[in-house]
Order: C-alpha cells, then sequence, then structure tokens
C-alpha cells in the first residue's frame, strides 16, 4: 500500500511538472534586413521578462519564460506581440528602410491575437491616426479633426473587435489602447492645441470641453490595469476631473509636478484596482528613471501598507529596489 501511495505521488508530481511546463510562454523571431548588432526582447509591463541576442539573420532567435496575465513585448523597440500564459509564437520580421512587414504562427490564440493588434494599426495607418499629439499640432490638425478622427477610430476598432476570433483578454487590452488614443486625445489635445496655436479652446468649435469625457465609463479589467498606455489616461483623466471641478468653482487648478504631488492625488481621487494600478505605474517610472530613487522609498512603503492589492505590482518594485 506504501509503494501504491509512493507511485501516486510520483504519478502526480510528474503530471503537475508536466502541466507547468505546458504553461511556458515561448517567443521566437527570425528577422531579416536588421542593420544593429543586438536584437532585443523588451516587455513592456516588467523588466523581469528581456532578452537579448546578437543579430543573426536567418537565425531563430528562441525565449521562454513564465508569465501568469497577457504580456505585450516589443522586438527592437519597433514591433509589439501579445503573449498569454502557454502561448506559443514565432514571427518574420522583415526590415525593408522604414517598412517593417511581419508575419505569424504558433498557437491558433496566439496568431489570432496578435493579427488583432496588426489590425488595429492598420486601421490607424488608413486613418492617418498619429499616435504623438505634439506631431498633429505640428502639422496643424484641427482639434475637431483630432478629435472626429478619434470618434471613428473608436467605431472602426469596435467593428474590428466584434469579427475577431481573439481571446477576450486580447480584446480588452486592444480596447485598453484604443480607449488611450481615443479619450486622450480628447482631454489633451485641445489644451496642447490652444498652448502651441494661440487659439483658445473655446474657439476649437469641439463643443463643451468639460462635457466631453460625459458618458466614459473608466476600465479596471485585469487587461487595462496592465496596460501602460490604459495608466497615461487614468492619470491625465485626474488631473482633468480635478480641474473640471476647480472650474466649476471659479478657481484655478495646477497639475502636480512633483513625484509627491501625483502620489498624493492619485491616491485620493482613485480607489481599488486603479488606484492600486496608477501608483504603481507612477512609482515605477520614477525608479526606472534612475535618479534620486531614494525618494521613493517613503511612498513604497506607504503604496504596500495602504493600496497594494496585487502581487504582481509588488514583486517588480521590490526587484527594482533592490
Amino acid at each position: 500500500m506504501k509503494k501504491g501511495l509512493l507511485f501516486a505521488v510520483i504519478a502526480l508530481f510528474t503530471f503537475t511538472n508536466a502541466i507547468n511546463a505546458q504553461q511556458k510562454t515561448t517567443l521566437s523571431a527570425e528577422i531579416y534586413g536588421y542593420q544593429r548588432d543586438m536584437v532585443y526582447f523588451d516587455c513592456i509591463q516588467t523588466p523581469l521578462i528581456a532578452q537579448e541576442f546578437y543579430t543573426n539573420p536567418g537565425e531563430e532567435h528562441l525565449y521562454s519564460f513564465d508569465c501568469d496575465r497577457l504580456v505585450c513585448i516589443s522586438i527592437n523597440g519597433r514591433t509589439n506581440v501579445l503573449l498569454q500564459p502557454g502561448d506559443s509564437l514565432h514571427v518574420n520580421i522583415n526590415y525593408e528602410g522604414k517598412n517593417v512587414t511581419v508575419e505569424y504562427s504558433g498557437s491558433e490564440r496566439a496568431v489570432n491575437n496578435n493579427r488583432l493588434l496588426e489590425n488595429l494599426n492598420n486601421i490607424k495607418r488608413s486613418l492617418r491616426y498619429k499616435n504623438q499629439l505634439l506631431g498633429c499640432v505640428a502639422l496643424d490638425i484641427k482639434p475637431k479633426s483630432r478629435i472626429d478622427d478619434s470618434r471613428i477610430l473608436m467605431e472602426k476598432v469596435k467593428a474590428l473587435i466584434e469579427k475577431s476570433s481573439a481571446s477576450q483578454e486580447a480584446k480588452n487590452y486592444v480596447m485598453a489602447l484604443t480607449d488611450y488614443d481615443v479619450y486622450l486625445s480628447f482631454i489633451e489635445y485641445p489644451v496642447m492645441y490652444q498652448s502651441v496655436r494661440g487659439v483658445a479652446i473655446d474657439q476649437q468649435e469641439i463643443g463643451d470641453y468639460w462635457n466631453i469625457m460625459e458618458g466614459y465609463v473608466l476600465r479596471n479589467d485585469t487587461e487595462a490595469m496592465n496596460c501602460p498606455e490604459y495608466a497615461s489616461l487614468l492619470m491625465r483623466y485626474c488631473f482633468y476631473a480635478k480641474e473640471k471641478e476647480a472650474n466649476e468653482k471659479g478657481e484655478k487648478y495646477e497639475m502636480p509636478k512633483m513625484l509627491e504631488d501625483m502620489y498624493k492625488e492619485i491616491a485620493g481621487f482613485y480607489d481599488g484596482k486603479q488606484r492600486d494600478f496608477l501608483l504603481y505605474t507612477l512609482l515605477c517610472n520614477f525608479i526606472r528613471n534612475g535618479q534620486d530613487i531614494e525618494r521613493a522609498d517613503v511612498l513604497y512603503k506607504d503604496y504596500i501598507e495602504k493600496y497594494n492589492k496585487d502581487n504582481y505590482y509588488k514583486s517588480i518594485l521590490d526587484l527594482l529596489l533592490q
């Protein structure tokens, strides 16, 4: 009977190891026309997932890693791919001047997810929808045009997602990216255009600026809370809402510029997952900047004691502060 129990334990251990092995996430790439010495895989969510290789055209660059949620990996800072736990994705990347073409193969979910991300970028290209708002100002794109184009982008992405075979997690992530593009344009572009071009917001033909976000519900799904771009939208929305409140009282609002002031403003405005995510992002970015890191120590302790719920965030901050 003892032998039977021992065999059962060994079998369970073997089975568990097999399951864990299957959950390894794998990215491989063949890269052609790349002119630099090193190939880089960098996860935009965490420095714990990263790899580099010597450039060798036609050679397969293979990287396996553990993750417990969807991640986005940047290849050489130009091509982003989505991977979920257990995915296997292979990409063929060809560089031809400024153009980059990518072919996907691998597990069905991974391929579908990355085709969704690619189609999002294709829609933006077809609309000539620029990612950089300052570039729009430089080209003198009027705020009304930018906001109208943003609304068109949102409708096209919603239609794309409805037809997509991608996972719900990938759909959520793509929607978070799109919300960032669209609603940051709503909030930030009129202000930026006024500052650079000297045209007052009430003269920009965009309607009531203080009602421009009316009806929008802030996201708190896992994928949005793992999307750095969406963190930027949440941060800007906090300051927009505070300025709107001050404007209604006939008061002036100054956006915080110091780390400590931003931390306090965000902690008081948000709660739950959104606060956890945004304070983590604020601290993570400050620490990775590499200057005056000791200023983050006090805030880190406050964050862990009062606000941190997701141990994933804590593990990354702990690594950065070592």
